[in-house]
């Protein structure tokens, strides 16, 4: 059993079609994304078409929230800053019906058992949506969550940060961002889980994409040009 990890495409369809083509995505069991699906890279229609019409297991990130509380006419406090609240409305705006039906049905978390395995989805950890959990994360951090789950595997996604780790009997895997990394390589991330009968493998991979793509449609859009020295760095600069 072969499953696709993928997470934070935040709206990068170029990243995505990258992971897809480098990797076969038709080949694999299953595709498990964990959130963040939307904003900030200006191709949210592509990503979600791409997810549904790939039967994706989806969860909503943090920013899907955001654009779900949009979508239904309502606001949010944060974030509050002009540059990052237009990525929000602009994302909401240019939802076709397809992508709206397809974000308003996906929920907060899922757990799945496949192949004799419990596996949790979570955007941020099982206690918190938006709690990160980083690769240099305390470990008695990581025993407290495992003492309080049922899960085999714990997927999560938020930190942008792919790593794999047992603790506590249970396997704890992110994939990393699939697209917009911050660690100063803007290659997409994304993992491999193999799911064996008494061993659980993990490969993460990352991969070039076409960033340019992403920086003329975010010209296009006339979109706050800090987001395309984001993308072409690797980093988080606001």
């Amino acid at each position: 059993m072969e499953i696709l990890l993928i997470s934070d495409i935040h709206g990068n369809f170029p990243a995505l079609q990258s992971v897809a083509a480098k990797l076969d995505a038709d080949s694999y069991d299953h595709i498990i994304n964990t959130g963040d699906s939307t904003v900030y890279a200006p191709f949210a229609n592509q990503t979600l078409d791409w997810l549904h019409e790939h039967n994706a297991v989806s969860i909503l990130g943090n920013t899907d929230i955001k654009v779900k509380k949009l979508l239904r006419g309502k606001g949010f406090k944060k974030p509050s800053k002009p540059e990052k609240r237009i990525m929000y409305t602009s994302t909401a705006e240019t939802l076709r019906p397809a992508g709206k039906q397809y974000l308003l049905q996906l929920k907060k978390k899922k757990t799945l058992s496949i192949s004799g395995y419990t596996i949790g989805l979570y955007h941020g950890s099982p206690d918190k949506p938006d709690e990160f959990l980083f690769d240099c994360t305390a470990d008695s951090r990581f025993l407290e969550l495992a003492k309080n789950t049922v899960c085999d595997i714990i997927i999560t996604g938020h930190s942008h940060t792919p790593y794999h780790k047992k603790i506590g009997g249970v396997h704890f895997i992110n994939p990393g961002s699939t697209g917009r990394m911050f660690d100063g390589n803007p290659q997409a991330s994304c993992a491999v889980l193999v799911l064996k009968k008494n061993r659980v493998l993990v490969r993460h991979h990352r991969f070039s994409y076409a960033v340019e793509e992403v920086v003329r449609e975010l010209a296009r859009q006339q979109l706050p040009a800090i987001y395309a020295e984001m993308y072409r760095t690797g980093r988080k600069l606001n």
